[in-house]
């Protein structure tokens, strides 16, 4: 590597949901794991989850005071402009401090104004953008960005052709590589060998729809011989824990620390269609159900999952419809080897599983170029 690595200094942007944290830790290790001298500072919304996982991943973290536009609750938005105007001048002196080389932006609100700072102060930006439809912080961005890096293909309707590359979401290690069978995955959970699994996630936030279809069924699975990984998100975690106590065929927690163990337990996944959610299963392999969040930007995770649907990789439920449709759907799934073998078979299509490596070669090519 050039010389000019032992100066390197980054910052990650960007935050507010697993799906965008867990990608920007997999490339700030594959950056250091390219040039160890590299100094890497994240950015991210104080009172959101990146301030939690990022300094258990080893990194250092700032927060800035940023809140995304609430598509629910409208009147929540009032103060947002003023939140805005005061993370630029947070930013403004994390800039001054720190002295970045290049930005790295991996989408959500907390991503916009430390790149469009950078972009300002001429500092090469990149962005990453997971979805199947993208973000509106990084469509605002793109015009300026050094380089786009995407997780699928046919972006170009969102983003300048020539400065797209295709490499996929960047995917945490523990779930590409580990060592468990499915037999000593399924001890890490207290389950048992012989019975059919399901992993249940709604995301980090959890899904209240998908959470109250399980918490209804959950005397039917045990009836039917069928075991349940369940992470359940924060809101309502010790209700749902409660109303699985007495099943020693479920294993429910809020946030689910060992998911490499998860994955290789289960039979077939019920999740939400983010955009990291979605890769991990590609690379996993397994049979999925996506539940599409209804309030996502753009309904963007209908995107991503439709991109699978389309191909016979996945099956979908409307959020809508999950009390009368997800359980049968997933028990017919479970029931139907032949076609939970063709997704199998389909979903490895979509797998990309060294987009952490590509990126981060890339950001460290051009700042040295």
């Amino acid at each position: 590597m050039n010389q000019k690595h032992n100066t390197l200094r980054i910052i990650i942007a960007g935050g507010g949901t697993g799906g965008h944290i867990f990608p920007a830790i997999a490339v700030a290790q594959a950056i250091k794991a390219l040039a160890p001298n590299t100094v890497i500072l994240f950015v991210g919304a104080l009172g959101k989850m990146e301030m939690e996982k990022v300094p258990q991943a080893g990194f250092e973290i700032k927060g800035i005071t940023i809140a995304g536009f609430n598509r629910a609750q409208l009147f929540k938005n009032i103060t947002l402009p003023w939140k805005l105007l005061k993370s630029f001048f947070q930013v403004s002196e994390i800039f001054k401090s720190f002295k970045p080389n290049a930005v790295f932006g991996v989408g959500g609100y907390s991503s916009f104004p430390v790149l469009k700072y950078a972009q300002t102060k001429n500092i090469p930006t990149y962005i990453h953008e997971s979805n199947a439809f993208a973000g509106k912080a990084n469509k605002w961005l793109a015009n300026n960005a050094t380089k786009i890096f995407t997780g699928t293909v046919g972006m170009e309707s969102f983003f300048p052709a020539t400065k797209i590359l295709v490499t996929g979401n960047p995917i945490r290690k523990n779930i590409i590589n580990h060592a468990y069978t499915k037999q000593s995955a399924l001890q890490v959970f207290n389950l048992e060998v012989t019975k059919k699994t399901i992993l249940i996630m709604g995301g980090s936030l959890g899904a209240s729809s998908i959470n109250k279809a399980i918490q209804s069924n959950l005397a039917s699975f045990f009836d039917k011989n069928i075991q349940l990984i369940w992470q359940t998100g924060k809101p309502n975690a010790d209700i749902y824990a409660q109303s699985a106590h007495s099943f020693e065929n479920v294993f429910v927690h809020s946030f689910i620390d060992n998911m490499s163990a998860a994955y290789a337990a289960a039979d077939i996944v019920v999740s939400r269609s983010g955009a990291m959610a979605v890769s991990e299963i590609c690379i996993t392999g397994k049979p999925a159900v996506f539940v599409p969040y209804p309030l996502a930007a753009e309904d963007h995770q209908t995107f991503n999952a439709m991109a699978l649907v389309n191909k016979n990789a996945a099956a979908i439920v409307k959020d809508k419809e999950v009390g009368k449709d997800l359980i049968p759907c997933v028990l017919h799934l479970l029931a139907n080897e032949e076609q939970m073998q063709l997704m199998k078979n389909n979903i490895k299509a979509f797998a990309f599983s060294n987009a952490d490596e590509i990126i981060a070669k890339e950001i460290l090519k051009q700042i040295n170029d």
